[in-house]
């Protein structure tokens, strides 16, 4: 790939350290504490619902949930911590690996007829950047107005000269962060990237997740297991695994929202007269949140709603993570978790285009694991997922990774769904992950190799900045 931070990057990397290396996570017990005690509330496609017929939902689901009491807590914190409503009247589909991902965004924005708003953290001169360009050019030719946000850096080794067409065809781009610091709009925020990756088509349906537009996610992952290696499916190339959702309904305005305010932030040029909010109508019967996290937050939504999610678990949390970086709080909550009876386990890459961050993640296995957390290292493609699911109801998916970047320095975009009709599927998608990876065996891993152990260290010397 495209690795995550390119050398000129890493060099400007540490010359802003000193200036924001003081941005520190949340104190997230106070915080949770803070936000506890309101009512659950819910909206659909025309408003707030009534507290009566709330409580009606929220009874509802706990009916179809078992004896498990995650729900009316969880959801009191995540509107309290997020300020994003609830909403129902929504069709998630979830989307595994960069095919059946593409298929879809190519099929969502053939059908447009009056906007197409695509936010992504890599943009690549490459046979998939090449369709995605033709098909924005084609589209906007056509009168759909195509508005384009990249990141500086994310896309740093994309040739000027590919968004350069893009703007002659009328598509209006825009570059988030520049790298240069003479073409910034604004203050010069080299460390602020743009994380996300949102597509949004006439203000109807959105895909969010892991993905960005590349070539390297084209491979797939399915029937490529070859034991502990990456399987080789062309020269150069190794299979990806990743996984994003495609929304429709009423929540595709608050991600509509989301793209909006990048846009404004970054001073981007007035966006075209569109029907960007139409009117939504109810499209299927999950239950979703949009949360947008980003480093003018006083902290990151996302991070204190995972950390409060695992808090409530009461019988299982279910991870996979690209990049596995925890903080202390984070892995206090995992350790936790394990320690009152909570079955969690974690997908992890088996290997990684970071080896900094790949040995920073593992140099917390041995804590984990002594606490009872399960761990396993995906094999046979690379890991670039991330989603959750706890207790058989509670979901997320989108571009947020474990690590100190995404919850201090990024700006980044979930979903979470409420339901179990929808975490069978995660349920489903996790339990073929794991067969197709190896088991950390906590006696074997404390025979690693010195060098794996001297490995893990100097990373974990890094890892605020990974």
């Amino acid at each position: 790939m495209v690795v995550r931070l390119t050398k000129l990057f890493a060099v400007l990397a540490i010359c802003v350290i000193a200036a924001e290396g003081c941005a520190t996570l949340p104190d997230t017990d106070a915080l949770i504490e803070r936000h506890s005690g309101q009512a659950a509330r819910f909206e659909n496609a025309r408003g707030t619902l009534t507290t009566q017929k709330s409580a009606a939902i929220l009874a509802e689901l706990k009916s179809k949930s078992g004896d498990i009491d995650i729900l009316e807590k969880q959801i009191v914190l995540e509107q309290a911590i997020a300020g994003s409503p609830l909403i129902l009247g929504n069709k998630v589909t979830l989307l595994q690996d960069g095919e059946a991902t593409y298929s879809a965004m190519f099929a969502a924005i053939r059908k447009a007829r009056n906007h197409i708003n695509l936010e992504s953290y890599i943009i690549e001169d490459d046979e998939i950047g090449h369709q995605f360009a033709d098909l924005l050019l084609e589209m906007q030719g056509r009168g759909v107005q195509v508005n384009l946000i990249y990141d500086s850096v994310g896309a740093f080794n994309t040739p000027k000269t590919f968004f350069e067409r893009l703007s002659a065809g009328g598509i209006e781009v825009l570059e988030f962060n520049p790298v240069n610091p003479l073409a910034a709009k604004k203050e010069w925020l080299i460390n602020n990237r743009d994380h996300r990756k949102l597509l949004v088509v006439d203000g109807r349906i959105a895909f969010i997740g892991g993905i960005n537009i590349s070539s390297v996610y084209s491979s797939g992952s399915s029937l490529r297991r070859n034991r502990k290696v990456a399987v080789k499916v062309a020269e150069n190339t190794v299979a990806w695994r990743d996984t994003d959702l495609q929304i429709e309904g009423p929540v595709v305005a608050e991600l509509q929202k989301l793209f909006i305010e990048t846009w404004e932030k970054q001073q981007g040029k007035t966006l075209a007269a569109k029907a960007y909010f139409p009117v939504l109508e109810v499209q299927g019967k999950d239950i979703v949140r949009a949360i947008g996290s980003t480093p003018d937050d006083p902290y990151s939504l996302i991070y204190l709603t995972l950390i409060s999610a695992i808090g409530n678990a009461e019988k299982q949390v279910s991870l996979t993570n690209a990049y596995f970086v925890p903080d202390p709080q984070l892995l206090k909550s995992l350790i936790d978790a394990a320690g009152r009876g909570v079955e969690v386990t974690l997908i992890l890459p088996g290997h990684s285009d970071s080896d900094v961050v790949f040995h920073a993640g593992r140099s917390h296995y041995s804590s984990l694991l002594k606490a009872g957390v399960r761990i396993y290292e995906r094999r046979g493609a690379l890991l670039h997922s991330k989603t959750a699911f706890i207790d058989g109801v509670w979901s997320c998916v989108g571009s947020t990774n474990l690590d100190w970047r995404s919850f201090l320095d990024n700006d980044e975009i979930n979903a979470v769904i409420i339901g179990r009709d929808f975490a069978e599927k995660m349920q489903a998608m996790f339990a073929k992950d794991i067969e197709a990876s190896e088991a950390i065996d906590a006696e074997s891993w404390e025979q690693r190799s010195p060098l794996l152990r001297i490995k893990e260290w100097g990373a974990s010397l890094l890892q605020r900045w990974l």
